[in-house]
């Protein structure tokens, strides 16, 4: 077997696609946007909007850092290269057990939204959603065994009807809006900064959530083509500006149309409940529900990616066992990893379905990730910083200012989150990272490490 990726697979356009299916504007509408109503009440569209900001200083991390080392590993390999091969480890570390966490969030919707096209009175029933999310999870995976260019034609047909239908609803929503009247009318001060007490950074950490996922584009840089002009790293850096405009238009469609007790409940499908309000009736609840299915398949394909190429690239490195450093002869993909994804995803799935609600598997994963996305993102952003220090002008201020008051933002508010959420939320998010000393290696698996800081 080789260690090599295919190179380019991907075209610039896919590579933005990629971005917007990993941030999954539908999935992020449907399941998170009603947490953070609840959370910030309100101001959310400002919340969506003033925590764009860090997230984009790391976006222009990982697309200067892309330009310099277009790596499978991404984060991983950058946080190596400067900071040595521990934190490395824990950066690459930190994404796998983000994205094996995601495979129940992002699943667990699928079924909902299944069961919404079908009787939407079975949606809430754990056991049922749960089991009809692992038979799609498992079905994506095959997708992804079968090779990255099967996956990125799917994708672009896959986010371009979501992408239209959430357009279309948002559309309907103002307009039901400005013609039969709003329950609440519209107000700037949405989008002022009267957060209720103690919920500041809880929003932005809900905000993380919903934008996470876009930097699946820098994990496949190996397979994108034109290296040379980093159309990875920029793929990523504008798939976040569609995010940017889908969340704040079904956020401020949700205050206009509903209560905001009743839009906070929504977390079903929030997409779903608008669809109906603006009277789009039957054919719109379907549309909605399709939406949420396609934007799920979308990111849970994108976070299985995510995993696949950052497993590949620590075994590849030794970091991890040499086994996952291995691409199929066939689909040059990185299959063996995605076998070991497909045994631990349907585990911790099965184990959800013993909670009590679908609200507590949702709030609980997404808490859980924030604290683990707060940290590897935090590190790219310092290492951006420390790459491009001896640079001048406008280039300081991109790569080393901003990124740098990015990554001190978001470690911030990760431990922030340590001191605040729950026993279940803390052991996922802190136990998860604390558990891959288990498997370091300070001189690597099977031959002296490559993981010592250049």
């Amino acid at each position: 077997m080789s260690t090599k990726l295919k190179a380019d697979s991907l075209s610039f356009f896919e590579s933005i696609i990629m971005g917007v299916a990993g941030s999954a504007p539908g999935f992020s509408i449907a399941v998170a946007i009603a947490g953070l109503l609840a959370t910030a009440g309100s101001v959310s569209p400002n919340a969506i909007l003033i925590f764009a900001v860090p997230m984009l200083g790391i976006a222009v991390a990982y697309k200067g850092l892309s330009h310099r080392m277009p790596h499978a590993g991404a984060a991983y390999e950058w946080t190596k290269s400067v900071f040595g091969g521990f934190f490395g480890y824990f950066s690459g570390w930190a994404l796998l057990i983000a994205a094996l966490v995601f495979m129940v969030t992002g699943s667990v919707p699928l079924g909902t939204a299944v069961l919404q096209l079908f009787d939407p009175s079975l949606a809430t029933n754990v056991w049922l959603t749960t089991s009809i999310g692992a038979l799609w999870f498992v079905a994506i995976g095959l997708v992804l065994i079968a090779g990255i260019e099967l996956t990125s034609k799917i994708q672009v047909v896959m986010s371009s009807i979501e992408l239209g239908i959430l357009f279309i609803i948002s559309i309907a929503a103002f307009v039901h809006s400005g013609t039969h009247g709003a329950v609440s009318a519209f107000s700037w001060s949405w989008f002022g900064f009267h957060y209720p007490a103690g919920s500041f950074a809880p929003s932005a950490l809900s905000v993380v959530f919903l934008y996470w996922g876009w930097d699946v584009t820098s994990n496949l840089a190996e397979e994108t083509k034109g290296q040379e002009q980093n159309l990875a790293g920029r793929g990523g850096f504008f798939s976040i500006f569609a995010t940017i405009a889908s969340f704040v238009a079904f956020t401020v469609a949700a205050l206009m149309m509903f209560s905001l007790k009743d839009a906070s409940g929504f977390s079903d499908n929030l997409i779903y409940h608008v669809a109906i309000a603006a009277g789009l009736g039957k054919i719109g609840g379907y549309a909605a529900a399709l939406a949420l299915i396609l934007s799920s398949v979308a990111t849970l394909e994108t976070t299985m990616l995510q995993f696949s190429r950052t497993l590949f690239a620590m075994g590849r490195d030794h970091a991890l066992p040499s086994y996952f450093g291995q691409v199929h002869e066939k689909t040059i993909t990185p299959v063996r990893t995605m076998y070991l994804l497909l045994i631990l995803g349907l585990a911790l799935i099965v184990i959800s379905s013993f909670l009590p609600s679908i609200a507590a598997i949702l709030n609980d994963s997404v808490a859980a990730i924030a604290i683990q996305v707060c940290y590897y993102y935090g590190l790219a952003g310092l290492v951006c910083a420390w790459v491009y220090r001896k640079s001048t002008g406008f280039t300081f201020v991109e790569y080393v200012i901003f990124p740098t008051l990015s990554a001190i933002a978001l470690i911030g508010l990760g431990i922030y989150a340590i001191t605040t959420y729950n026993m279940i939320v803390n052991i996922v998010g802190i136990g998860g990272l604390a558990i891959g000393i288990v498997f370091y290696r300070p001189k690597g698996y099977g031959r002296p490490s490559l993981m010592a800081a250049e």
